[in-house]
């Protein structure tokens, strides 16, 4: 079960999420964004055996390796973390002066974990959609493109995070209406309004699941995460 390897999430989503499913996890920065999805891709690969595949475009592995550490994780064997450089790899045939596509490198990067890997790749996360945005030289058609990407993803029978900058009052979605285009959206924001922080997390949307819509506070420590309750307005 997806969510519910996470403890806590149970009340969270009372039924199972089940593949395949393209989720948005959204939020401002500072929202922990990254730390959300690669906890619940942890906890849910450590208890499936499964593999998964975590995509940084905004940094290299070593520093997102860095990062995670610093707040208590430890990689897990069967996720591995890729960047931007690995993509590159997959296309040393194309000159230096063409224009790289991302989005087709990373369908490729994808097609060749699933033949690898067969059933066994059953996870995957982008960090972040406004990455590949900005390294993308053309974005037209960008509605048309996410969908067979979105598409795509679901052909694999994948689990798909997918990670999207948003502001406190903004749409879920950019460039191509990812918002409607996913079967799921997790908001993630931060609440100022009782003296102290408090970051929570928000079930928007979440095709074929019965969940609620509150705000869950939440916090991390020690590499947990731990849920917290409804945040009360």
């Amino acid at each position: 079960m997806l969510f519910h390897a996470v403890p806590g999430m149970e009340k969270v989503f009372r039924t199972d999420v089940k593949k395949p499913k393209v989720v948005l996890i959204t939020g401002p920065p500072g929202a922990m964004k990254t730390t959300f999805c690669y906890t619940v891709m942890t906890y849910y690969l450590k208890k499936s055996g499964e593999f998964g595949l975590y995509t940084t475009l905004e940094e290299s592995v070593e520093s997102h390796l860095a990062n995670m550490e610093s707040l208590g994780f430890h990689l897990t064997k069967n996720l591995q973390i890729s960047d931007i450089s690995d993509l590159r790899e997959l296309d040393m045939l194309l000159e230096e002066e063409e224009e790289v596509d991302y989005l087709q490198l990373l369908e490729k990067m994808l097609a060749t974990f699933k033949n690898q890997m067969g059933d066994k790749f059953s996870f995957f996360a982008l960090d972040s959609l406004g990455a590949l945005y900005s390294i993308m030289e053309d974005a037209k058609n960008m509605r048309k493109r996410m969908f067979y990407f979105f598409r795509t993803l679901r052909s694999y029978n994948l689990y798909s995070f997918v990670v999207m900058e948003r502001s406190l009052s903004g749409e879920s979605h950019l460039l191509g209406n990812e918002g409607f285009l996913a079967d799921g959206i997790i908001h993630l924001g931060i609440d100022r309004s009782r003296g102290k922080l408090v970051r929570y997390f928000q079930v928007e949307k979440m095709r074929t699941s019965d969940h609620s819509m509150e705000k869950i506070a939440f916090e991390f420590r020690n590499g947990q995460m731990k849920i917290l309750g409804p945040l009360f307005e």
